[in-house]
């Protein structure tokens, strides 16, 4: 998210197939076998909008997606910042990026979100009160956030980083990078252990889905860590030559792009299948409650590392044809990610009421989104003011 100093077609390419993914992971909340609806506070629900129809195969792309996607959006989000303050200098970096996430941020909160949420509330309170919806938003609802909770954690990542610059600045990042360059396994087991570190004991103390905050400012309590482990790590990365080093075309890390891909599918179909027997295991006593845990937990983080390797490696070997309708995506991905969940929660209420299979109106609601969001966002963009922040 934000303006980068200099443009790396695959870097983009995934950046905005990442927040594709984002769309069709909330088009597809509706539609889980594990879906609920909270009708006093709806807030407290899975998702906005919740449909009678259900599809256990969404139950895992939503599950594949949510291990490692917004890991690796925040490792996105780090590669160009330390060569944009060393070429902008910290003050204007500062004031950039509250022009690109911060005031985006509020905007997002305040209109686009209410606008989100009002088939909810529509469906807790089945009447058209604008008052008493705009009351319960801020009160009972908390203001919530949505997707937007991802720009303002980005911020304060960016706040800290300015704040450290110095010390990262002084950080020796290509050497490390020249040594995972020659041993893409060391890479593996290093980003093995950090993700460990940083979100396992964590959730193993917090609970794994623990959600906090005030109002609008709420984050996953379970993975802030984890988020910003991979935000300094794209820090780091961005500070080298990327393209040229550790993720150079022909090298060992890139080269095993279909390496990367076979163990993302292994260690996720592993996952989903020990999962449930797991859980059997520790409800007999065969098994202490820990012990399965920290099962889940190695596979859970091994799955993220393999995930986001093979993205970032498939996108570097094969992104390298620029394409005018990815290149409008790409143009567009930010204000996708920002608008997306309106036209979601909207489509999946028009549906309700209609009998289909939940593929069908996953599949429906999905490309809806996803055109519509793309196609008011090119609209925008036309706009001075629009295109000044976004």
């Amino acid at each position: 998210m934000g303006n980068a100093p200099s443009r790396n077609l695959w870097v983009d390419y995934l950046k905005s197939a990442i927040t594709v993914l984002v769309v069709a992971h909330h088009a597809a909340l509706a539609y889980t076998t594990f879906a609920w609806f909270d009708d006093k506070v709806y807030i407290n629900s899975t998702h906005a909008v919740v449909d009678k129809e259900r599809w256990i195969g969404l139950d895992v792309f939503v599950n594949f997606n949510d291990i490692f996607f917004m890991s690796l959006m925040f490792w996105i989000a780090g590669l160009y910042l330390y060569k944009s303050i060393d070429k902008k200098g910290r003050m204007l970096f500062l004031k950039d990026r509250v022009n690109r996430l911060l005031i985006p941020f509020f905007v997002a909160v305040t209109v686009l979100m209410m606008i989100a949420y009002f088939p909810a509330y529509y469906l807790s309170h089945p009447t058209i009160n604008p008052i008493a919806f705009v009351k319960d938003y801020f009160t009972t609802e908390r203001w919530p956030v949505g997707p937007p909770w991802f720009i303002w954690v980005l911020f304060v990542f960016n706040f800290l980083l300015l704040l450290f610059y110095p010390i990262v600045r002084r950080f020796n990042a290509a050497a490390l990078a020249r040594y995972f360059q020659r041993q893409p396994a060391a890479c593996w087991l290093f980003l093995f252990a950090i993700s460990w570190l940083l979100y396992v004991p964590v959730a193993y103390k917090v609970g794994a889905g623990t959600w906090t905050g005030l109002g609008p400012f709420d984050f996953q309590l379970s993975r802030l860590l984890l988020y910003f482990g991979y935000f300094v790590l794209g820090v780091f990365t961005g500070k080298t030559n990327f393209n040229a080093g550790i993720l150079a075309a022909g090298g060992p890390v890139t080269r095993n792009w279909k390496t990367w891909i076979i163990l993302a599918a292994a260690v996720f179909v592993v996952l989903t299948l020990v999962s449930p027997r797991l859980a059997m295991l520790v409800k007999s006593g065969r098994l202490t409650a820990f012990n399965g845990w920290m099962i889940y937990y190695a596979l859970y983080v091994a799955s993220c590392v393999c995930s986001c390797l093979a993205f970032v490696a498939g996108f570097r070997r094969h992104a390298h044809t620029s394409k005018r309708w990815w290149n409008s995506l790409s143009d567009n991905a930010y204000l996708i990610y920002l608008l997306h969940f309106i036209f979601i929660n909207w489509v999946q209420f028009c549906l309700l009421n209609i009998r289909m299979p939940a593929i069908f109106k996953f599949t429906i609601t999905f490309v809806l989104a996803l055109a519509l969001s793309w196609l008011t966002s090119i609209v925008l963009r036309r706009i001075q003011l629009v295109r000044k922040y976004l």
